[in-house]
Parts: C-alpha cells; structure tokens; sequence
C-alpha cells in the first residue's frame, strides 16, 4: 500500500490578517486620529487616501497579534503604544484566487504627540464624518446634503415595502419626525449611506462635504470605534486617558464633548462629576486661562473600586455662552 502524504496549506496562502489601530487623542477641544497616507488615491481629489497605521500579520513569524500591531505602528509613525484594547474583528470576506481577508483593529487613547515619522500625522475625527458634530447644533449639511440624498435613494427603491422600512431606518438614525438624536449610532448611520451610495467608499462621486474617504474599510473601523468610545464613556472613564495627570474641569468638559460630538450643560455636568467620586481636587490652580485661575483636578482612582460604572455623566442640553 503507497500512502499519499499532502501537506496542509500555507495559512498566509489561504487567510490574510490585516492589524490596524485607532489611535484617539483630543487636543484643545479637537477630537484626532492618527493616519498615514496610503498607497490609494483618491480619484476625485487625485491625492493619496489617508489610512489608519496597519499591517498584515505574518502568522510564521509573528508571535501575538498585538506585539504586531505595536510594530506597525511603530514602523509607520515611530510612535509607542502605551494601553491597547482590541475594538472588533471585520471579515473582508473572499479577496479572490481563495484567499480571505480578516481586519483585527485595536483602540488605544493617548494625549497627541509630534510625530516625526514623514507621512503620518493627526486629523480631526469629524473631517471624515462631519454628520456627527453637533457641538454648535444640528450640522447644516443633514438638510442640505445628506437627507435630500437619502430621499432619493428611497424614492428609487422598487418595493414599497422595503423603502418603508428604509425610512423608519432613516428616521431612526438621524432623529427626525420625533426620534432622538442618538450619538451612539455612528455606525448605524455611516453604513445607511453606505447602502445608499452616498459616500466614495461606496461609488458616489461625492465631494469632501461628507467627509473625506479612507483607503481600505478605514472609514467604517472609525465610525465602529467612534460610537465605542460614545458608549463607553457613559460606564467606563475613559477620558481621563486623554488629560494630563492635572486639569480643570473645563478641560474635561471638553473631551467629553469632543467625543461625544455634543455640548453639555456646564453645571449639570459639573455636578454629575463630582457627585460621581470622579475627581479630587489637588489644591493647585492654573493661571493661564484667560480669566479666572481654575482649580486643578485629578482622576480619582479609587472611585474604580467604590463604582461597578464608574463612566462621565452626560446629562442633555446646550453649554452656557
């Protein structure tokens, strides 16, 4: 009897890993990514799309998915990772000739920082979805651009029934006839336009007033991490990543806003702050604040022992002027 020994395929040959980071930090009230030019290019803008630091796992030398990913980005913008937490997994599906594409992309939160690396640099969280600050109010380019989009993708739709349900969809996402607002959805919101081909990423030949495009699936590994951090402040203190070990209440106020992408009520936010355990007061003042010196606070860590959630208060309505 001869017994046929058929060796088992190379694993790089027949699945591909993709790593990439989302690296979050707020600098004077500005959300901010971190991004690297990538090899695409816009047609429209005929520039180079920005991307978020990634690279392929090489699952023959690469020990951990993370340590990967701090190579990566290392490599990409000489920057170091301190705290990493793995955001979601996205199945890219067939890539053709077999071979299938996974991303793996982690989140990590940090004060900015120069970086030296050519290429690499910051941009603002809402220059890829300007939809999503409400800051000042409800964005202009809901009514003049996105909903008259979405209308008519409705109106093409051949089943009464779908489109119906496409509306209350609509409707949902982006608080009209009585439905809220909801930050959280950013997700929801992107893909929506994605279904209607109202962004590059999906054909349209749309201009840089619905947000610049990213190569690759980048813009929706944002929008998944976006509506993360939204969600995840109301339970978890995750702002404090994005302040020095010193600030006042102000600086925080704007980080959360910066996050959230709303104003928030000075006193009542104030409030749920200090009542919450939050912060301790470390007797110091700043003085360069154009007004009044501030007290200075720092993050109470022992309110993670005291409190199952212990997230920012995000209580409704516009700050004072």
């Amino acid at each position: 009897m001869i017994e046929t020994l058929v060796s088992a395929p190379d694993p790089a040959d027949v699945l591909r890993v993709d790593l990439c980071a989302i690296i979050v930090a707020v600098t004077d009230g500005t959300p901010r990514i971190l991004t690297i030019e990538s090899a695409e290019s816009d047609p429209i803008a005929s520039r180079a799309l920005r991307a978020l630091p990634w690279g392929p796992l090489d699952p023959r030398t690469d020990r951990t998915l993370e340590r990967t990913l701090r190579s990566w980005v290392a490599r990409q913008s000489r920057l170091a990772l301190g705290y990493v937490e793995q955001l979601y997994t996205f199945d890219e599906g067939r890539a053709g000739e077999g071979l299938r594409r996974i991303s793996v992309a982690y989140l990590a939160l940090m004060q900015e920082q120069t970086i030296p690396q050519a290429g690499a640099g910051w941009q603002d969280v809402y220059h890829f979805f300007p939809w999503e600050d409400w800051r000042e109010g409800r964005p202009e380019l809901i009514d003049r651009c996105l909903l008259p989009g979405l209308t008519h993708w409705l109106g093409a739709l051949g089943d009464p029934l779908q489109a119906e349900r496409e509306r209350e969809r609509v409707e949902i996402y982006f608080g009209l006839d009585g439905a809220p607002w909801v930050p959280e959805r950013v997700l929801e919101r992107y893909e929506l336009l994605y279904q209607a081909a109202l962004v590059p990423e999906a054909g349209a030949q749309a201009d840089s007033v619905l947000g610049l495009s990213m190569a690759f699936n980048h813009r929706r590994v944002l929008a998944t991490a976006l509506a993360r951090l939204r969600g995840k402040i109301k339970y978890r203190p995750v702002v404090f990543e994005l302040l020095p070990p010193r600030f006042t209440l102000w600086q925080l106020q704007q980080v959360a806003e910066a996050l959230t992408g709303m104003s928030l009520h000075k006193q009542n936010f104030r409030r749920l702050v200090e009542q919450g355990g939050l912060v301790a007061s470390t007797g110091e003042f700043a003085y360069d604040t154009g007004g009044r010196p501030a007290q200075l606070f720092r993050f109470r860590r022992r309110v993670l022992r005291e409190r199952p959630a212990p997230g920012v208060g995000l209580p409704g309505g516009f700050r004072d002027s």
